[in-house]
């Protein structure tokens, strides 16, 4: 499986008015694989997520999701694949449990989302798989707390939680430490790390340590393009990629290097 691409693009182009924000984007992922996807602001990354998740519709191009074809399916059907994606902001609801939230996301797995006239205590059969999803986030101990009340990076572990309640073969993480102090950068990269383990996770990330730590392969682009992809170690001293950052990531490319 390891040569098997989980997601593949060719030709993935996407215009807006003229303006070609992703332009003939041939790109592979690896089944099993961290892979990230960098690039300057405005190079293209998130409207490439958006066609990847079906936020957006290609203008041309293909997209194979484990070689079959899925340019046509919608983003439901996408999610019932496996395909299953993050935000840059923090998507919980804030006024729940922490343990609520993450059955809520076992819930939509399995069909039950709006069953209403459920009582409460017919959802405890979910609570062990619950607990147990906590726990590969280190917040088994914040079960009983409502969202709104954890600290912003404790926030971004339990959207993972909730991710991983959608049984993803494919997660899409958009900008996962973003706003960050170091502490929690540190510890959501080792958490996107320990769920990594039978899952194939694509991260838009800026943050070049968190990239140089944990992706097994990178992709840069640059006004839509992809410029290079390979090895942190090899992409790091491309001359199109330290051209692409200057002036804005090039110090911690320099730096994440060292």
């Amino acid at each position: 499986m390891a040569d098997t691409p989980i997601i593949e693009t060719r030709g993935l182009t996407k215009e807006f008015n003229g303006f070609t924000a992703v332009n003939a984007v041939d790109f592979r992922m690896r089944e099993g694989h961290i892979h990230a996807l960098i690039g300057p602001n405005g190079a293209g990354k998130t409207t490439f997520f958006n066609l990847l998740t079906k936020f957006l519709r290609p203008t041309r191009g293909v997209i194979l999701f484990r070689g079959e074809n899925v340019t046509e399916a919608g983003s439901a059907e996408l999610a019932r694949r496996g395909i299953v994606r993050s935000f840059q902001m923090s998507a919980v609801f804030p006024h729940m449990t922490v343990l609520e939230n993450v059955r809520i996301g076992l819930q939509r797995r399995l069909g039950t989302s709006f069953h209403f006239w459920r009582s409460e205590s017919s959802l405890g059969s979910l609570d062990r798989r619950v607990m147990e999803l906590l726990e590969a986030v280190d917040l088994a101990d914040f079960a009983r707390v409502i969202a709104v009340e954890l600290p912003y990076g404790r926030k971004r572990a339990l959207e993972l939680a909730t991710t991983l309640a959608m049984d993803p073969k494919l997660m899409l993480l958009d900008e996962p430490t973003q706003g960050m102090g170091h502490e929690d950068v540190n510890r959501i990269t080792a958490l996107i790390r320990k769920v990594s383990a039978n899952r194939s996770i694509l991260m838009v990330e800026h943050n070049m340590s968190v990239v140089s730590t944990i992706a097994d392969r990178i992709s840069v682009l640059q006004r839509g393009q992809i410029i290079a992809d390979g090895p942190y170690e090899e992409v790091s001293r491309n001359p199109q990629v330290v051209e692409a950052y200057m002036g804005s990531a090039d110090a911690e490319l320099g730096a994440a290097h060292a």
